[in-house]
């Protein structure tokens, strides 16, 4: 262990501090730092800098972040198959989107159907999503007629039959251009 004198230089074995001696007292040594603040600190928690060559705790600590690689984020990748599903499915069975059946005809049920199918893609148009998958069903193919009649309404809009594998013949896919003048 190193004896200390009146102006050494030490630092602090912990801590990030480095400073020179100003007064000894027994044990205890009382090093100004280079802001000008008065330390005091056991002789056995100090180590004295000699010559000019000298690597502080300070300047390993900085060292040591500049050296630490950034954790990774854990992404979740998804399957193409999965990135590729389309982001909103609007179900046009009729059951699905009244209460009751009673009462309403051929006509009139699809008329609600065709006026969700408007409303959905309306929506999906103004919140910008691009692919949506309508269900109507396999039926006498009107529903899925006139919503082909519907979509041709649309100049930013393409269809296609959806996914047989998770749908059947029951479903039209649709694809929404964003950027149409």
């Amino acid at each position: 262990m190193d004896k200390f004198s009146i102006g050494d230089r030490a630092e602090v074995l912990d801590e990030a501090i480095k400073g020179i001696v100003q007064h000894i007292d027994g044990d205890m040594v009382t090093l100004v730092t280079k802001d000008g603040f008065p330390m005091k600190y056991h002789v056995k928690d100090l180590v004295k800098v000699h010559g000019k060559i000298s690597v502080s705790n300070l300047e390993v600590s900085q060292i040591k972040q500049e050296k630490e690689v950034p954790k990774r984020r854990n992404t979740v990748n998804k399957k193409p198959k999965d990135r590729n599903q389309p982001k909103m499915e609007v179900d046009l069975h009729i059951h699905q989107l009244v209460k009751s059946t009673k009462g309403l005809n051929n006509f009139e049920m699809l008329n609600i159907q065709l006026e969700t199918a408007k409303r959905q893609l309306d929506f999906a148009i103004q919140k910008r999503i691009q692919k949506m998958v309508f269900i109507h069903g396999v039926g006498e193919g009107v529903l899925k007629d006139e919503l082909q009649y519907l979509f041709n309404k649309y100049d930013n809009v393409k269809y296609y039959d959806a996914d047989y594998q998770k749908y059947g013949l029951g479903a039209t896919e649709v694809y929404i251009f964003q950027n149409v003048p």
